[in-house]
């Protein structure tokens, strides 16, 4: 938040340092609708109880996901009934930043979703156990390259669950009745900034979350200029001019009204409750295709997914990537169980029913194949978005290094005191370029 310098580095297995959540009331609303859907409980070590094995398995994502997850994991525990998983949800942010600090203490959870910024941190960390050397995990049916995502000096740390991509989220009827030209393929940053105004000028209302603050985002941007987050050294990609031109822009618009204002853009905490399209406060955000899936039940007027502007040349910046991954602590009592629980939820075509695309298409191509035409409603809108897109992007970036995970965190707070004109861009980019380095040399 502005004024706070207060930063957070990678903690150690032996000591943890936990930053607050951007938004603690939301957090824990949202921790109380992980309760009243799945019942959750995070609250022991994995144990063996009445003579059953106890497992805690956590994830990210909205009550949507929340609802599809317990119902698999209810049909795991009819075909298991040794195995008892305890579950637990909370929105992004608040998920990295206790997993963080369950990591550093030794207490991870036996079963735990992860970011694709997460993998090199936790694997080089020794959080994670290596899952190559479980055979209940079967991988045969995944695609390579996705697979070698989840791959860290030779060792299969995680396993990806499902393919995402980001997309503009946006409500279809503000939109449409605006007279805004729709979004297309191939249209750029400046048309969809032209597109922006135009929606603030019409409907009264910001036309999109300010996206100054999304890493993403601007990895999008800059991919689309021919650039990178990080180079194969994992080394910074860019420099201080770079992120200066962009938060320039987003400034820029953010001072026309074009975008949301500081007072919401700091309240989001990673769940699309909290954001400006999901509080009715603009007419579109950018998001990861099925996570969006969590605007259904807010906006009522509908949401349409749309690609993400490209470069003023027509560059594409958005590309596929696992959309998640699922990993097993390497101090579990029960890996055996726990790699399982991951086989389970990748392969069993019955899961693959319940789950849909709430996580992204399925990584397993049979299933993958057998699913697309049975899916409904948001899901086919999920697997028709991607369809759209495919074959137009280009390839994904290696998993970035330790820190990035942090890195985020840095980039939104440093993002803030541009947004509530305490720095300049140019003052928060240099800021944010000393800050990364010296995280990246850590």
């Amino acid at each position: 938040m502005p004024g706070n310098r207060t930063r957070k580095s990678w903690p150690s297995r032996r000591t943890a340092k936990s930053r607050p959540s951007r938004t603690t009331a939301a957090v824990l609303a949202l921790c109380a609708a992980a309760a009243a859907l799945t019942g959750c409980s995070d609250t022991g070590e994995s144990s063996s109880a009445g003579g059953n094995v106890v497992l805690r398995y956590t994830w990210w994502g909205n009550p949507d996901r929340a609802a599809r997850t317990q119902e698999a994991i209810d049909l795991f525990e009819k075909k298991y009934p040794d195995i008892v998983v305890q579950t637990s949800f909370s929105g992004y942010d608040a998920y990295k930043q206790k997993l963080a600090t369950q990591a550093a203490g030794g207490d991870a959870p036996d079963v735990m979703q992860l970011d694709y910024r997460m993998i090199d941190q936790y694997a080089s960390g020794g959080v994670l156990l290596d899952l190559g050397k479980q055979q209940a995990v079967r991988t045969e049916e995944f695609d390579r390259g996705l697979l070698a995502t989840g791959v860290v000096d030779g060792k299969q740390y995680a396993v990806p669950q499902a393919r995402g991509t980001e997309t503009v989220v946006y409500d279809t009827k503000a939109w449409e009745s605006s007279g805004v030209e729709k979004p297309r393929k191939g249209w750029t940053w400046s048309d969809w900034a032209d597109a922006m105004r135009a929606l603030a000028e019409r409907t009264g209302k910001p036309g999109a979350t300010d996206p100054g603050q999304s890493e993403d985002a601007f990895e999008v941007w800059l991919r689309g200029q021919g650039r990178s987050l990080y180079t194969k050294d994992r080394e910074l990609g860019f420099t201080a001019d770079d992120l200066t031109r962009w938060w320039t822009f987003t400034d820029k618009l953010r001072r026309e009204g074009a975008v949301s204002p500081a007072e919401q853009t700091t309240q989001l905490d990673g769940a699309v409750e909290n954001t400006p399209l999901g509080r009715g406060k603009s007419v579109s955000d950018f998001n990861w295709d099925a996570p969006s899936s969590g605007y259904v039940a807010l906006v009522p007027t509908g949401v349409t997914l749309a690609p993400m502007p490209s470069g003023e040349d027509g560059t594409p910046g958005q590309y596929f990537k696992p959309s998640m991954f699922m990993g097993v602590a390497a101090d579990s009592g029960h890996p055996e169980e726990s790699a399982r629980l991951i086989d389970f939820m990748l392969n069993d075509r019955d899961a693959a029913k319940i789950l849909g695309a709430t996580r992204g298409i399925p990584v397993n191509e049979s299933i993958r194949t057998t699913l697309a035409p049975e899916l409904k409603d948001f899901d086919k809108t999920v697997a028709d978005y991607q369809a759209s897109v495919d074959g137009t992007l280009n390839s994904p970036p290696q998993a970035p290094p330790s820190g990035d995970s942090a890195l985020q965190t840095t980039f939104q707070r440093d993002y803030d005191q541009v947004s509530y004109e305490q720095m300049s861009p140019r003052e928060a980019a240099e800021d944010y370029v000393t800050e990364a380095k010296a995280e990246l040399r850590s």
